[in-house]
């Protein structure tokens, strides 16, 4: 790496952020969005799931690939190749005319973002030497974290004034100023001994992902021990054990699943799936909840999520600085106890309970998310070795994804079952087909009691708002158990203080470059 490279150093951090800022933003900038689909697009509670998971999952699936490709043939290049892709993708999704259409261009925006989040991290890691690098993780792991809840304001303000589609259209001048940034002043940089690719690891992956959230998102509408929901399990089940089997058998594996015999690496990915699996749950439900039950608008529901933005900054922060002076472990464990606690208070909610106990929630839940996230990060990143620095992000990355595309599955699921039940005997007395959109979701039934109106539609209104508040407790409080399994994890198996990598420190001059890595503008 060349001396001038490392002096652009934190104008490189600008760019990658910006760059992970957009895709962080996608993850969740829908969610606001969720109920002037049902409108615009008919999209049933299912739909609206998958159109939330077809990004992550196909993001999370490919990430490794993406990362790999990424050492082999150049990190820039792969940062270029996401963003033409990403591009593109949400140029199409601005027109989808049906839901099935947006599941599929966001399924594309997938595949661009899973290009561009790797390469990020493992351009990151190697401009900085190894004394500089946990204060720029931790300003990367901000940017992830406030990037997924000012989603919803941004979202909500485009909402307020345009049509769906301009929450898609407004990635273009960003991913424009990244483009120009990227060429400006990010060097390039790969590993010319990267492992062979993995055609048959990648889809394995992916199919069993896939399969696995079918089953989770589907089960509400067939039922959890219907033969298709089993089925899809089971197939979910024999994917990923051949995927586990073929990488272990290979000689340069995608994924050295090895990695996760290491107490510092698998409890660390365990922390960081959780944090995101209750980060991308909560948004799912609270944001309908916001609308549906308290009757804020878009902008006003974006604008009432942004407080966990704040918690999140400070507990960057702040979980940097202690995990220094008191080690990972019990840093990552509080964080993960923290959530639980937002959660826990979280599900007292009601409908006659207003804005304040949210308030107070996602203050808690966005400080214990930051908190964890940084170090759970360096220990992750620090457990592999910097030549396999983009497949060490990749891996850091799918667990982010994975654990948001659960959260959305398994949350919502919860979500709609519970509804649907605590629903059902309001319902029965409807005709069969305003019954049945009734118990698919509250937007629907909010609609069907308008349609009804008179005294028969305010009550079936004010129990759809009713049945959807215990779900979500039902829910909040199952979220909560997840976080606590987390910090339990946590406080078992991460070690007390990150160890650096076995490498010689650069001098200010010549800053690290891994062995086997080449690099350029």
């Amino acid at each position: 790496m060349r001396s001038d490279a490392f002096e652009r150093r934190w104008w490189t951090l600008a760019v990658l952020c910006v760059s992970l800022l957009v895709i962080s933003l996608d993850n969740t900038i829908l969610n606001v969005a969720l109920p002037t689909l049902v409108r615009d697009l008919d999209a049933t509670n299912s739909e609206l799931q998958w159109i939330v998971d077809a990004y992550v999952l196909v993001f999370a699936g490919l990430l490794l690939t993406a990362g790999a490709l990424g050492d082999r043939y150049g990190r820039r290049l792969a940062l270029f190749t996401g963003f033409v892709i990403f591009g593109g993708g949400s140029l199409f999704a601005a027109w989808s005319g049906s839901a099935g259409n947006l599941i599929a261009t966001r399924a594309l925006m997938g595949v661009g973002g899973a290009f561009i989040m790797p390469a990020t991290l493992s351009i990151l890691v190697n401009v900085f030497p190894r004394e500089e690098r946990p204060k720029a993780i931790a300003i990367w792991a901000a940017t992830v974290g406030l990037g997924v809840p000012l989603g919803p304001v941004i979202g909500g303000w485009l909402l307020e004034h345009y049509w769906w589609g301009s929450i898609f259209l407004i990635n273009v001048p960003i991913i424009a100023v990244a483009i120009l940034g990227a060429i400006l002043v990010v060097p390039e940089s790969k590993d010319p001994e990267a492992s062979r690719l993995d055609p048959v690891g990648a889809l394995l992956s992916i199919g069993g992902l896939a399969s696995m959230l079918y089953a989770i998102i589907e089960a509400p509408n067939v039922g959890w021990l219907a033969g298709q929901t089993l089925g899809w399990g089971v197939a979910a089940v024999v994917l990923l054990g051949a995927f586990a089997l073929w990488e272990l058998r290979r000689a340069q594996p995608m994924l050295d699943l090895r990695l996760f015999r290491n107490p510092r690496f698998s409890a660390a990915s365990i922390a960081i799936t959780l944090v995101f699996f209750a980060m991308f749950g909560m948004l799912f439900f609270l944001t309908q909840y916001l609308q549906f039950v308290l009757g804020f608008s878009t902008l006003e529901t974006g604008v009432r999520v942004t407080p966990v933005v704040v918690g999140i900054g400070s507990g960057v922060g702040i979980g940097t600085r202690l995990a220094a002076k008191i080690g990972t472990k019990i840093v990552v464990g509080a964080g993960l106890g923290i959530v639980a606690l937002g959660l826990l208070n979280l599900s007292t909610v009601s409908d006659l309970s207003g804005y304040q106990t949210v308030l107070i929630s996602i203050l808690i839940l966005g400080f214990g998310m930051g908190s964890a996230m940084s170090p759970a990060t360096d220990s992750i990143m620090g457990a592999v070795p910097e030549e396999n620095a983009g497949v060490g992000s990749a891996v850091n990355d799918t667990t982010r994804q994975v654990g948001g595309a659960l959260g959305v599955a398994i949350l919502g699921s919860l979500l709609a079952s519970s509804y649907s039940s605590a629903i059902g005997p309001v319902v029965r007395a409807l005709p069969p087909d305003a019954a049945k959109a009734a118990s698919d979701s509250v937007g629907v039934a909010l609609g069907v009691a308008a349609q009804i109106g008179g005294a028969q539609g305010q009550a079936l209104a004010a129990a759809a708002r009713s049945a959807f508040v215990d779900a979500m407790g039902t829910t909040a409080l199952v979220a909560s158990g997840f976080a606590v399994a987390g910090a339990l994890v946590a406080l078992l198996f991460l070690p007390a203080h990150e160890r650096p990598r076995e490498h010689v420190e650069p001098t200010r001059a010549e800053p690290a470059r891994p062995a086997g890595s080449t690099t350029g503008e």
